[in-house]
């Protein structure tokens, strides 16, 4: 999926010795300055690099090439909203539920004579208008999900991670994984690397639940307003687009362009 480069000689390794130290946020790759959609298609680029870095020091350790469609998608607000909708939708549990007049058990005799008591018409006691009837059109369970076509689901995966890709917000990393699990340790990392509250935290995507992370996530879980853990398989198109910096490991990453390239690919002919 993705190709690896070594970097380049001593001079521009230069620029990113202290990039860390010297700025908030990581070096932004410069093939992200503008979105693909601006650049006419004959002379679009046919991959994107980025930068793989090592966590927390954010030292630069090689290239990383990706195809143009993976991280050079022009933004689509109208797919990202329907995904985000669809994920939503299907979250919805719909297990509210109220009795109707039907569901109410008891007779069904009329409780006084139609005319002639000065009173309004009234049914049975089952009646909406009295205590212990049903409820007048209340919920009942049902299923909330929608439908979304799988290409357009994927598609919406995509243009998420090149949005942050060409806003240089996505950050590469081979390991995510801190030192120390301690609350206050975390936080002067996310600090000093401008992933913190007050940059709008950040989301690190982890590739699977092991115990190479175990720092990182219970540091984040008592530091929650700088950030949090999310595994690859827990994350959608939304979580994606929340927090103001995506830190990913490249296993995670690789991964979840593997699972979702359904419209990129070509069905062979039948025989």
């Amino acid at each position: 999926m993705a190709t690896e480069t070594s970097l380049p000689g001593q001079q521009i390794l230069q620029s990113y010795a202290n990039a860390h130290l010297t700025s908030t946020t990581p070096p932004t790759n410069s093939s992200t300055t503008k979105p693909s959609a601006s650049i006419p298609a004959h002379i679009q680029p046919t991959t994107a690099t980025a930068t793989l870095y090592a966590f927390p020091s954010l030292e630069p350790l090689r290239f990383l090439t990706y195809p143009s469609t993976h991280l050079l998608l022009p933004l689509r607000r109208d797919i990202l909203h329907r995904a985000v909708i669809f994920e939503g939708d299907a979250t919805r549990q719909g297990t509210a539920s109220t009795k109707w007049r039907a569901d109410v058990h008891g007779s069904g005799r009329k409780i006084r004579p139609q005319k002639g008591t000065g009173h309004a018409r009234l049914g049975d006691k089952k009646s909406p208008m009295l205590r212990g009837g049903g409820v007048a059109f209340g919920p009942h369970p049902r299923d909330f999900s929608t439908k979304l076509n799988r290409k357009i689901y994927d598609l919406a995966w995509r243009t998420a991670l090149s949005y942050r890709y060409q806003k240089g917000e996505l950050v590469i990393v081979e390991n995510a994984e801190i030192e120390s699990p301690q609350r206050r340790y975390v936080k002067e990392v996310f600090e000093a690397c401008g992933f913190g509250n007050a940059e709008g935290r950040s989301t690190v995507i982890v590739d699977r639940n092991g115990v190479r992370n175990k720092n990182i996530r219970e540091a984040l879980e008592k530091a929650g307003e700088d950030g949090r853990v999310l595994e690859r398989d827990d994350v959608d198109v939304k979580d994606l687009l929340e927090t103001g910096r995506l830190i990913v490991e490249r296993k995670a990453l690789a991964r979840i362009f593997e699972d979702h390239v359904s419209d990129l690919t070509k069905v062979g002919a039948e025989g």
